[in-house]
């Protein structure tokens, strides 16, 4: 079985190491043993910065799933210091509100000495990834550079990094640009992985400028609808639990495109297929359930599941009812 997972962010790493568990946990006759799993990952936050090539998604999905990230601050490095980035921003190279550690650069200087001398993003990722046993396999959604830029209602154009980290999502925002997106292409190994997808989830990463700008790249929408030869369902999973944001500043990012945060307008962002739109399945959180009934009414195979990541047992758990869910939609 071939389990495919477009994700982005602290959220999206959680939930991917959820899923692994929740394969490992399978009993060696279920439907999910020894499945595979692929993830897409946005590279819509990635950035240069002091020269080097800085991939924020892609990274929290790395530290996460090899056991090499810091748990109570949420992300970067287990272990940290930060005497390098205080001596950059003692020279002025690097501003004072992006701050990384010391650990986190060498992967950044490694990624950058690789593209430098010719390898592609989705090469770079390869070999960062064969440090450590990931128990998965990671994409970047495209290897061409699609930043993500804001413009606020002021006129200021900003990289995302800078709206997210330094004002905190406070800018009004008159829209989202990401540069180059018309001109990307998936990434190798994207699309075959979807060509063979069992199942197809969305994980609970930012719909605006995580899984939106995955979306976003040309043909990606299109292998999404088609994953499985057609017949792959597509499950989300609901960044939104009663009204707010699971993790980051999510509802930022949808009022600035006139959603309301709430887990059933999200979905009605991605659409049900039956009504021309992406999403098969949709799960919201047990405080949600009133949602229900309407997003079934609309197309939606609709369910409320406790949504809340707090360990490794309430992620594997969450992750088990959207593989589960899938499943259900494959026999429906």
């Amino acid at each position: 079985m071939k389990i495919v997972v477009l994700a982005g962010g602290v959220g999206g790493a959680r939930f991917v190491r959820g899923v692994r568990e929740a394969v490992r946990r399978a009993a060696p006759d279920a439907a999910l043993a020894n499945a595979d799993i692929d993830v897409i990952v946005n590279t819509g936050d990635d950035w240069w910065l002091a020269g080097l090539r800085i991939a924020p998604d892609h990274d929290s999905l790395l530290y996460t799933l090899s056991g090499q990230n810091d748990e109570v601050r949420g992300w970067g490095r287990v272990g940290e210091t930060e005497r390098v980035s205080a001596e950059l921003q003692a020279h002025g190279v690097t501003p004072d509100w992006f701050t990384l550690g010391d650990l986190d650069l060498g992967t950044h200087i490694a990624r950058s000495a690789w593209l430098r001398a010719g390898l592609s993003p989705s090469e770079v990722s390869r070999r960062l990834q064969q440090r450590w046993p990931l128990g998965v396999t990671l994409h970047p959604a495209t290897d061409d550079e699609v930043d993500t830029h804001v413009v606020t209602t002021a006129g200021e154009r900003l990289h995302f990094q800078e709206w997210w980290t330094r004002h905190r999502a406070t800018l009004p925002v008159a829209r989202f640009e990401q540069q180059g997106v018309a001109e990307a292409r998936p990434a190798p190994g994207v699309l075959a992985a979807l060509e063979a997808a069992d199942v197809v989830i969305i994980a609970p990463s930012n719909p605006v400028v995580s899984i939106g700008t995955i979306l976003s790249v040309p043909g990606m929408r299109e292998a999404v609808l088609t994953a499985g030869a057609g017949t792959a369902p597509v499950v989300g999973v609901s960044p939104i639990i009663a009204g707010a944001a699971v993790r980051g500043m999510a509802d930022a990012c949808l009022s600035a495109i006139g959603v309301a945060t709430d887990a059933g307008a999200v979905a009605r962002l991605y659409g049900a297929r039956p009504a021309g739109g992406l999403l098969d399945a949709w799960l919201v959180g047990v405080e949600d359930e009133s949602l229900v009934a309407g997003l079934r009414a609309d197309g939606f195979a609709a369910a409320a599941v406790p949504l809340w990541m707090r360990d490794l047992d309430t992620s594997a758990a969450l992750a088990a009812a959207a593989l589960a869910t899938g499943l259900e939609q494959a026999r429906a």
